[in-house]
């Protein structure tokens, strides 16, 4: 495997060699830059340790840029970070020399016009090469704490401490040795076979440090790497040691294993480890099949997994992904066995619905549009499958188009990835069906446009025609109108909705007290 750098990062690591040796302490990139560029992968940032000061280095390597980058330190932690805007542009290989002129104190990273600030912090963010400073340490750990007590230590020291060995190598920034592999624990060896697997005694790795159990699964997950079976086995000795971990961060993990191209990989694992037992144990719910007088279901855990995978194929969305990943949460607290039928789980996408606010706060997921998002797919995701039945109503159709709204795609996409059965011509009918309900979604909402729609007459509407304060009356009415439109009962218009009003106000007993701008 070769290092293959680009140009502007061969000339960022020039300067921080310069910077280091200028201050007499050697420096290194180690980590997760070393195992992506070896794998080939794209990565955007990259860590510097040193033996000696990371932050003063920091400072120092700042200084050769023009205009100077700002410095963030964190004393405490000893760490500190440089973000250089606009380093990656579309052909991030190609370098515009013209500006680059050397350690001769003139400008020599980005045009002045290039000054941060001009343009909006999203753009910037997704141009910058992060580069975080540490000097190299040694830990030790407390038993009910992953806070280590650190002191300055070698380079070796800072190699011992990594997780794994495929993130503990590091490349020499030194004049004796620049751009020399240091390869302790035959890191690039395990790149090669695609293992995981931890520098030191995995027992000891973990119960140090209780989130390298999630790292690891993650890495496998978004590597297809194996965990070697030793420290597999050492995640599943270890595992109740991730209680002292903070929710935050499991999720962290959780949020980025379900990002992965295939998510089941990691997912798995988590279960095959017992981790999930802990922390998500209502997905452990799902799994294994229950069988009466020879009559069994599915393993919901499984079947979920291989949703997970089809939406992945499809989206990066997280929240779709979660969406998939929740879908049949309620079934566990819903399924039965009825005789001469077989199991049911009715009501599971309801269960399922009310499940996710409390999901959602355990795991210190987003309490706003992401949450209610999700929900509602758990809630819908049966409702397309009821409509690839013949002669199924506009009304059935509009319903839908309006429960679901701009989220009508999304389920579409979900309801498609349910689709999981190993009868392949199964698979090919119900493909077949959800396409057709796609087409009649299709032509219902350009008759009708009523994805988003809101009745003509309104709240306000109906209390100012007929003197009412905000009452049950006033919803029962305006319900009334939005289901009689639904229904096809009326035309979606204002006076054909003011015409039904009255019916029903009069029905009511309700006097109007002032007419509507037509004069009724």
């Amino acid at each position: 495997m070769d290092i293959k750098c680009t140009e502007k990062e061969l000339f960022v690591f020039k300067k921080i060699a310069h910077a280091a040796e200028e201050l007499g302490v050697p420096a290194y990139v180690i980590g997760g830059f070393v195992r992506d560029k070896l794998l080939g992968r794209p990565t955007k940032d990259a860590d510097i340790v040193c033996v000696g000061d990371g932050i003063q280095l920091a400072h120092k390597v700042a200084e050769r840029f023009h205009p100077k980058p700002a410095v963030s330190f964190f004393k405490n932690f000893g760490t500190a970070q440089i973000k250089l805007r606009h380093f990656y542009e579309e052909h991030p290989g190609e370098v515009d020399h013209s500006h680059l002129t050397g350690e001769n104190g003139k400008q020599d990273e980005q045009p002045a016009a290039e000054a941060p600030g001009e343009e909006p912090a999203h753009v910037q963010e997704k141009s910058a090469l992060e580069i975080e400073f540490v000097g190299a340490r040694k830990e030790s750990y407390r038993y009910h704490s992953r806070n280590p007590e650190v002191v300055p230590g070698t380079l070796k020291d800072d190699q011992d401490r990594r997780d794994f060995t495929i993130n503990a190598m590091a490349i020499s920034l030194n004049a004796a040795d620049y751009g020399k592999l240091i390869d302790p624990f035959n890191g690039l060896l395990d790149l090669e076979k695609k293992i995981i697997q931890t520098p030191l005694d995995p027992g000891q790795t973990f119960s140090d440090d209780p989130l390298r159990m999630m790292r690891a699964v993650r890495f496998a997950s978004q590597l297809h790497f194996t965990i070697a079976p030793a420290t597999f086995q050492s995640i599943k000795d270890h595992a109740e040691r991730i209680r002292i971990i903070s929710q935050e961060r499991i999720t962290e993990e959780l949020n980025k294993i379900l990002l992965s191209a295939k998510p089941s990989i990691g997912l798995d694992l988590l279960y095959q480890s017992g981790l999930l037992h802990i922390i998500f144990p209502q997905l452990v719910d799902l799994a294994g099949a229950e069988y009466i007088d020879g009559l069994g279901h599915k393993d919901n855990f499984y079947h979920t997994l291989q949703v997970v995978d089809n939406i992945a194929r499809h989206t990066n969305d997280l929240w779709l992904r979660w969406a998939a990943l929740l879908h049949d949460i309620g079934k566990p607290a819903t399924k039965k066995f009825e005789k001469g039928h077989g199991w049911t789980f009715h009501g599971h996408e309801v269960v399922g619905g009310r499940m996710v606010p409390r999901l959602f706060t355990k795991l210190k997921l987003p309490q706003n549009e992401k949450l209610r998002f999700v929900r509602k797919l758990v809630e819908l995701h049966l409702r397309p499958i009821s409509l690839t039945k013949e002669n199924i109503t506009d009304s059935a159709i509009r319903r839908l188009l309006f429960d679901a709204g701009d989220d009508i795609d999304a389920l579409m996409m979900l309801c498609e990835a349910d689709i999981t059965s190993k009868n392949k011509q199964k698979v090919i009918r119900f493909l077949e069906n959800f396409e057709l309900v796609r087409h009649r979604l299709k032509e219902v909402e350009e008759k009708d446009r009523i994805r988003n729609w809101q009745p003509p007459i309104t709240g306000e509407i109906i209390m100012d025609i007929f003197g009412l304060p905000p009452c049950k009356m006033v919803g029962d009415l305006k319900n009334a109108i939005r289901e009689a439109i639904l229904d096809g009962e009326i035309d979606n218009t204002y006076d054909a909705a003011y015409d039904f009003m009255m019916k029903k106000a009069a029905e009511s007993g309700l006097q109007v007290v002032k007419k509507n701008a037509a004069g009724k």
